[in-house]
């Protein structure tokens, strides 16, 4: 297969390929009949990137970055099980392929910097969360927004039980025994013991899910993770989490026992109020660094911040698009026509640089935007 399919964002590709480099987006479906139209829409719209292509480079170069989205396109079984959106980004060398549970705006692009905005709000706005179903035998992991959720696919070689995790170190019956001196008499005293035994599995087990989850998926993700388990259990993993994105409000049942409508329910309104408390502290930070001089929302300013690796924090306004280039040598703006193929977003060339730098980046509506100009940083430093 000549695409990857992945699901982490940002992707170290984002940041090395270098151009012409196709990003494309494409509202899709889940169920016939209406998915029959996605793979016609997928072939507008590669006909619209390869009327680009011609504009800038040869036949050649055009067939070879072309032929994983032709493959894509011929591909039955992966048309017949998306989800709600698709992007794909592809360069000379490497194709990737998300499958996103929000719907997106149909946008097909060649540019020199990959588009990555609707990414951003689909693995980084301030919708979306990350969800621990936790037992003492095993973990599975979710990621979802308003839209639903789905299952993390982790890899099947990676330990997930307490049997698989522990291994040789997992308790065995819990029961000891002994024999009294003088007494021939053996006596059993496994309540106590068995107890003490099963509290330190389950505790090495829980440092080991949490360890992994936030190795592997919080740190890069930064979401907010919503836990669900037994009440218990909770307790357990907060008292000795060392994840910093483990929300405080967790669901205190037993992941199997609550339907997925019921899970997305609770889910949702606990992430509603985590959005409104994060969207409290963004605006006041925007606000006291704009008053002292670590905060703008001037393009040029913040264009040159963000080339400088000073930007902390950027807002960006949601479906804004304002004509344009950054150099990224020396972080200046080109301003260019919409129309040219070689026009880009300064937006997205912002978003870019604050990632490249490890900034962090959300995408706001414009009535959530503590600005008018599409954009608000906060700076590290002046």
């Amino acid at each position: 297969m000549l695409y990857k399919i992945v699901d982490r964002f940002p992707e170290d590709m984002i940041f090395k390929e270098t151009g012409p480099l196709i990003s494309l987006y494409q509202s899709t479906h889940r169920y016939f009949p209406d998915n029959k139209q996605d793979p016609i829409v997928f072939k507008n719209l590669l006909r619209d990137i390869e009327n680009s292509l011609k504009q800038k480079v040869d036949s050649a170069f055009i067939d070879k970055i072309m032929k994983p989205l032709y493959e894509i396109r011929r591909d039955t079984d992966f048309w017949n099980n998306t989800l709600d959106g698709l992007a794909v980004m592809a360069s000379e060398n490497k194709c990737i392929v998300y499958k996103l549970r929000n719907p997106v705006k149909d946008f097909a692009v060649v540019s020199n910097s990959f588009h990555v905005k609707p990414l951003l709000q689909t693995f980084q706005s301030l919708e979306n969360y990350q969800l621990l179903g936790l037992s003492r035998e095993n973990f599975v992991l979710y990621q979802g927004n308003r839209y639903g959720f789905q299952e993390v696919e982790i890899d099947p070689d990676i330990p997930r039980t307490m049997t698989d995790v522990l291994g040789d170190q997992l308790s065995g019956s819990h029961l000891s025994h002994g024999t009294y001196a003088g007494a021939g008499v053996s006596a059993y005293h496994g309540h106590v013991d068995a107890k003490d035994e099963i509290d330190k599995d389950t505790e090495k087990y829980f440092r080991y899910v949490d360890s992994f989850v936030f190795e592997n998926y919080s740190k890069q993700s930064k979401l907010p993770l919503i836990l669900v388990s037994l009440k218990e259990h909770r307790a357990k993993l907060k008292s000795l989490s060392n994840n910093t994105y483990l929300l405080e409000e967790g669901i205190n049942k037993s992941i199997d026992s609550l339907e997925l409508d019921e899970i997305q329910k609770q889910a949702s309104a606990i992430i509603e109020t985590f959005d409104f408390d994060k969207m409290k502290i963004l605006a006041d930070s925007y606000a006291k660094a704009e008053a002292d001089s670590l905060g703008s929302s001037d393009i040029a300013q913040v264009a040159k911040a963000a080339h400088e690796g000073r930007v902390k924090t950027i807002l960006l306004e949601e479906n804004k698009i304002i004509p344009g280039k950054i150099c990224f040598s020396t972080g200046e703006i080109e301003p260019c026509d919409i129309s040219s193929p070689d026009c880009g977003d300064i937006l997205n060339d912002m978003a870019d640089l604050v990632l490249l730098n490890r900034g962090d980046v959300f995408v706001l509506n414009s009535v959530k935007m503590p600005s008018t100009t599409g954009i608000a940083a906060t700076y590290r430093y002046k």
